[in-house]
């Protein structure tokens, strides 16, 4: 299915770009998260008018990303969590509770679809994420994973 693009994407393409993606990723994801439209004729030149300003909106999300990404540069997060004897976690920690961590301690609002662990965090440690701020934008930061309680 053909698509323009309404913002730049990692790895799609960039603003006013037609391209060609598979119907559902079209249909339950770009379109309904106002990513793209439909590459119908009236579409197509209605984003070329308009282009100018989704530039400008792009700018202005890039320059916040670099704010954040420079507010979270080197800074290391605890999260305290039952353990096992062996210093296994009961579960693991998610990104939800990493974004939820990042807006009581920065007042950082970070959906969690953003937030990429390096590997799974399921012990105790420190353990890089990557924070994709923007298309063009990433963070890491360091969560450091350390034991509320052991239960044996």
């Amino acid at each position: 299915m053909k698509v323009v693009l309404l913002e730049n994407l990692r790895k799609l393409g960039s603003i006013g770009q037609v391209i060609v993606v598979k119907r559902g990723y079209a249909r339950n994801f770009l379109i309904p998260q106002k990513k793209a439209l439909f590459a119908s004729d009236k579409n197509i030149k209605e984003v070329e008018k308009i282009k100018s300003d989704l530039s400008k909106k792009d700018q202005d999300k890039k320059r916040s990303a670099k704010e954040i990404a420079e507010k979270l540069k080197n800074k290391i997060f605890e999260i305290k969590k039952l353990v096992t004897e062996n210093k296994e976690l009961y579960g693991s920690v998610n990104p939800t509770e990493i974004s939820k961590l990042l807006k009581e301690k920065e007042n950082i609002d970070l959906s969690s679809s953003l937030i990429q662990p390096v590997n799974e965090i399921k012990s105790i440690g420190e353990f890089k994420v990557i924070l994709n701020l923007h298309s063009e934008i990433e963070s890491v930061i360091k969560i450091k994973v350390s034991p509320e309680e052991i239960i044996k």
